[in-house]
């Protein structure tokens, strides 16, 4: 009797085993999502690797006029909050009688994910534009769902997410794939359609025409035979070209201020991403006007940077110089700032004509 009991107990363990992992499952933020962002009607599929996002965004009409947008972000498992922005605009498919232009202007959201009850999951928040994270345009409203309107690469990865597409080189390979833009598809222009030949009906006649014959009589004039001089072979100089230095780059660059973080404590630990594909993209980093790294490759995994709070200036300015544009300029990186386990996001980007700044302030 005892074993049956011990059997009994062991089954109930399984199924409530099975029905943690059913949950987890269905909790997961990867997958595909729709509803309203600032009033336009979206499908975003998130994709999480670590604690970054990739995927893809729809933002559309209908089935035919619409603008997708590759995206970039990353999912904080602490406080549940997803970050991500139009990163690249892939597709853009319209009529030329489309009055509505969906997905315009490439958007930053911030949303909590949250499951209410049931199977229903759900992310609300804001957003606003990709430049400026301040300028708050209205709300993110979504709801995960297992349906889509637009197939593309990502669905294989979401629906094997759990059995192996979860892996880094997966997700890498189908996003090299996915992220490639295609060209604008408009629907043909109705065209008059030309008059066919009616059959037995007579052609006109076909008349022909002469001309008389002219001939020009051409007087030919001796003239002096001219001896050539050789021509010289001149001797050509290639000149040389100097490549500015990373400070001369610095000196001569436009510096663009992109935000201010505010600090204390007693260290700022700073994440340095590629934020787009992984192209080979450089950068160095000035504080305050002098040079402190360089050479920095620039991938999918950070490269972390610490600086002590007490050397540190009560204001000062972090500038990132592009040493290259990679092959799919411009230079861009997206960096985390951490302090006192507070977390700060900017999004940078570089040029030959222009370099990133940020403020670091120390708070009073």
């Amino acid at each position: 009797m005892s074993d049956f009991f011990s059997l009994r107990f062991v089954f109930f363990l399984i199924i409530i085993g099975y029905s943690s992992m059913g949950e987890a499952k269905a909790q997961m933020i990867t997958g595909t999502w729709k509803g309203k962002i600032n009033r336009q009607k979206v499908e975003v599929k998130l994709i999480q690797k670590g604690d970054s996002l990739t995927g893809t965004s729809y933002y559309y009409e209908s089935a035919n006029n619409f603008r997708r947008y590759s995206i970039a972000g990353y999912f904080d498992a602490t406080t549940n909050e997803a970050v991500w922005w139009d990163d690249q605009l892939l597709e853009e498919r319209s009529t030329r009688f489309n009055i509505s232009t969906p997905g315009k202007i490439p958007m930053l959201s911030r949303a909590d994910f949250n499951c209410p009850g049931g199977s229903r999951m759900m992310l609300d928040g804001k957003v606003a534009t990709k430049e400026n994270e301040k300028d708050i345009k209205g709300e993110v409203h979504m709801d995960k769902t297992y349906k889509t309107t637009f197939e593309d690469e990502w669905d294989f990865v979401i629906d094997n997410f759990t059995t192996g597409t979860n892996d880094p080189d997966i997700i890498d390979s189908v996003r090299s794939i996915a992220f490639q833009p295609k060209p604008v598809v408009e629907k043909p222009i109705n065209t008059i359609p030309v008059e066919k030949p009616i059959a037995n009906k007579p052609s006109p006649p076909i008349v022909k025409t002469t001309k008389p014959e002219t001939k020009t009589v051409i007087k030919k004039e001796n003239k002096p035979v001219v001896k050539k001089e050789e021509a010289k072979p001149v001797a050509k100089t290639i000149p040389v070209i100097k490549t500015p230095t990373i400070e001369e780059k610095f000196v001569t660059r436009t510096k663009t201020f992109i935000k201010e973080i505010p600090i204390s404590g007693d260290s700022v630990e700073l994440r340095f991403y590629d934020n787009a594909e992984i192209d080979g993209d450089s950068i160095s980093l000035f504080l305050n006007d002098k040079l402190i790294f360089e050479h920095i490759r620039l991938t999918a995994n950070p490269y972390i940077i610490k600086l002590a709070v007490s050397d540190l200036n009560d204001t000062n300015e972090l500038i990132m110089v592009a040493e290259n544009l990679g092959t799919i300029p411009p230079n861009t990186s997206y960096m985390i700032a951490m302090i006192n386990e507070q977390r700060y996001d900017a999004y940078l980007a570089s040029t030959e004509g222009e370099s990133a700044m940020i403020r670091l302030v120390k708070s009073k």
